[in-house]
């Protein structure tokens, strides 16, 4: 298996190595926020941010590829990141992104198709070249095409993000359920500006703007996997259609001081594997992957 060193390297070959930023998604803001349970969410999972009662987190919004100074306007996937901060001082994330279905199941394929994507204005055979190894990536990138996913957005509020991977939800009563999850923005005002706009931060100062204004609220959706679904790999579309609201996440303004910390050195990491009682990973390699990965990337950011 590919290493987290050789990993980052990688990414750092198609994107540069920018001192101080993230391998991947550099240019990202923190934001200030507070999310609230749905019963139903606290009847399926003991977890502590799920029982209700508010609690503080932190979100971070941010363009895909690894340009600390990428303009907004431009194709690529967004992320959106939160941590829920627990009442023992630890916390709990949600990894998210625009692409609604991941398309390969291995570290090393999507190291592959990294460098095949990011390479692909210079070297156009590449990801043709890439599609001849890896067929089956092919259904999967044309959903996400078809979702929007790398088309610039006219606001962050303009597409749903999805967290890929499944988790286990382990309920009060010992009973346990694959999900996985999926925010959507709770909104209906058109974004400030028109998709023409080439602000190279639009999306930024569009939801600055509306912060200034009223908070911003996003739903937490939560899909319960069939018998047949699959949790352990990242590619599989899952058959099933149940799904509940698990909660309400309110963003409330921009995080200036979590900002500053992370930009002078106290970095801060999301990581899906970064979990809590009554949730459990799956076998998914992909996820496995991801915790050395962010390490490596923060340690390279902290040695600048």
């Amino acid at each position: 298996m590919v290493s987290a060193h050789d990993a980052i390297n990688t990414i750092n070959e198609v994107y540069g190595a920018h001192q101080g930023f993230r391998a991947l998604h550099a240019k990202g803001q923190f934001y200030a926020a507070t999310f609230t349970a749905a019963p139903q969410a606290a009847a399926l999972c003991r977890a502590a941010h799920l029982q209700g009662t508010p609690v503080p987190a932190y979100v971070r919004f941010s363009d895909g590829s690894g340009h600390p100074r990428a303009r907004d306007p431009q194709q690529d996937v967004r992320g959106m990141a939160v941590s829920f901060r627990l009442p023992d001082g630890k916390g709990t994330d949600i990894v998210a992104q625009t692409a609604p279905r991941f398309p390969v199941r291995t570290p090393e394929a999507f190291l592959e198709l990294t460098k095949a994507a990011g390479g692909a204005q210079r070297k156009p055979w590449l990801l043709p070249a890439f599609l001849s190894r890896h067929p089956k990536a092919v259904p999967a990138l044309i959903a996400n095409l078809l979702a929007g996913a790398v088309r610039p957005p006219r606001s962050f509020l303009d597409r749903a993000y999805y967290a890929i991977h499944a988790f286990k939800w382990i309920a009060p009563d010992g009973s346990e359920r694959w999900v996985r999850y999926t925010w959507r923005a709770e909104h209906t005002d058109p974004a400030n500006g028109s998709a023409k706009n080439r602000n190279a931060n639009r999306l930024f100062d569009d939801l600055r703007e509306r912060l200034e204004t009223a908070p911003v609220r996003f739903t937490l959706e939560v899909q319960l996997a069939g018998q047949s679904d699959d949790p352990n790999d990242p590619t599989a579309v899952w058959g099933s259609d149940e799904h509940i609201t698990a909660g309400t996440l309110e963003i409330t303004g921009l995080d200036e001081e979590r900002q500053r910390a992370d930009a002078q050195g106290q970095i801060f990491v999301f990581d899906p594997t970064k979990l809590t009682d009554g949730i459990e990973a799956s076998d998914d390699p992909i996820l496995a992957f991801r915790a050395a990965a962010y390490s490596e990337s923060a340690k390279r950011r902290a040695t600048h």
